[in-house]
């Protein structure tokens, strides 16, 4: 495995889609924010909701003289999008609409969002960047098992590897028996999904008594849900492929927000085209840098649905340093939880990703898990069902309570929490095709 994934990392190198944007130095990627900013703000003056915000405050494009005056432009959260369904915050005319897409919904009712002719083309060339970056070559060709339909993944990669020139099996989300036959005959180098379903895909592979290992892909770009570095290593570990991290969300976008490069240290934000900041969840002020935060981005250059200061509810941290591939754009980290999936354990924070992190950090367990939480009396108790590899499962009770109680142990560390531990036979708990759903909150927290 390493050896393949070393000529991985060598092969993908210094190779930069769109150099002249992805390698402008600091003051001129912040000078083009300004300007674009600006624009914006005038742009979005035709849609209500910024129209209201702006005359009650006297703001207009006189009101942003530098990068720090994008605090004086009010958030916009997913209740505002909703509240103005389906297309209230529209920008143009409906007869310049070329798609509509939709969120997944995971997190109430699914907004839609459309795109001009210029934003989808914005769209595929965003996508290129963190494709090729992540070892996309015209000469491959990629399998993506993403859904095709309202979820902009499947699309949004799909155009991206299109814009590279490279062949692409649009395989879709799910049957995955099939897809396994399809990389046997195709021999695709890369794969397109998210983390967990590459996961579900090596299972069942092995299942078929095919090794995973023996695939002929050697690329995969995840995205869609949060995961973790220790995840990453595992489906590195079971696929023999060098796995790349990559982040964006329907409402912005889609996929392009950001990805990695070989250097892997954090995903290069496309800083030509959305402004970021980091803030703390609770008081709305900016964070060190380095430390946690919820992501708010604004749209410099969309046109059919631009959002200003909109509040992903993702945490994560942002990163400005130099880095050693040659972009000069300022990095995140990995999403490491929701504000809207963080779980409020008697007074702690814990995110799933928490969980999924100290699970994998016991030998014998594996990325597939479920937390079921609730409130048998006044105090919150917190069950964490585990699959383990086929080769640990005992029938001697000893050794499954040790195992017990050091996966325990380990998540009291991680986060901080008591929980008692469930292990289940492999393949028990359900596999998803989209995002894995890891939480069952079975507490009544409406009274």
């Amino acid at each position: 495995m390493a050896a393949q994934i070393h000529e991985a990392h060598r092969q993908t190198e210094h190779r930069i889609w769109d150099p002249d944007a992805e390698t402008l130095p600091r003051e001129d990627i912040e000078a083009l924010q300004l300007e674009r900013l600006r624009e914006l703000v005038t742009r979005v003056a035709r849609v209500p909701f910024y129209r209201d915000h702006f005359a009650h405050r006297e703001i207009g494009p006189h009101s942003i003289r530098s990068l720090a005056d994008v605090r004086r432009l009010p958030l916009t959260t997913k209740d505002d999008l909703r509240r103005q369904h389906p297309f209230g915050f529209l920008a143009v005319p409906r007869k310049a609409l070329a798609r509509i897409h939709g969120s997944s919904g995971t997190t109430g009712r699914p907004t839609f969002v459309a795109y001009t002719a210029r934003d989808l083309e914005t769209w595929s060339n965003l996508c290129a960047r963190f494709l090729v970056a992540g070892g996309l070559r015209p000469e491959h060709t990629a399998q993506v098992a993403f859904g095709y339909g309202l979820f902009t993944g499947g699309f949004g990669l799909h155009y991206g590897i299109e814009r590279v020139g490279a062949a692409i099996i649009p395989a879709a989300a799910g049957n995955t028996r099939r897809q396994i036959e399809i990389m046997r005959d195709l021999d695709p180098e890369v794969l397109i999904c998210t983390p967990s379903y590459a996961l579900t895909i090596a299972d069942s592979a092995r299942e078929l008594g095919i090794d995973p290992r023996s695939l002929p892909i050697r690329f995969g770009h995840f995205g869609g849900e949060p995961w973790t570095e220790d995840m990453r290593r595992e489906i590195e570990d079971q696929l023999d492929i060098a796995a790349f991290n990559n982040y964006g969300l329907s409402e912005i976008i889609g996929p392009g927000v950001s990805g990695e490069c070989p250097e892997r240290t954090g995903m290069h934000i496309q800083e030509d085209h959305f402004l970021v900041e980091c803030l703390d969840p609770e008081t709305l002020e900016p964070v060190p840098e380095g430390e946690p935060g919820e992501l708010v981005i604004t749209t410099l250059t969309r046109e059919a649905m631009p959002l200003i200061r909109y509040r992903t509810r993702d945490i994560a941290r942002l990163y400005r340093e130099p880095c050693a591939c040659g972009r000069r754009t300022t990095r995140m980290s990995r999403v490491t939880g929701r504000t809207d999936d963080m779980l409020i354990i008697r007074g702690l924070n814990v995110f799933p990703s928490q969980i999924e992190e100290a699970l994998l950090r016991v030998e014998g367990t594996t990325p597939h898990y479920l937390i079921e939480v609730s409130r048998p009396g006044t105090l919150d108790e917190v069950h964490v069902k585990v699959e383990i590899r086929p080769e640990i499962f005992s029938d001697r009770m000893d050794r499954m309570q040790t195992l017990c109680e050091r996966i325990s142990r380990e998540i009291n560390t991680v986060a901080g929490i008591r929980a008692h531990v469930d292990l289940v036979e492999p393949r028990s708990i359900e596999r998803f095709v989209g995002k894995a759903k890891r939480v069952l909150d079975r507490r009544d927290l409406g009274e």
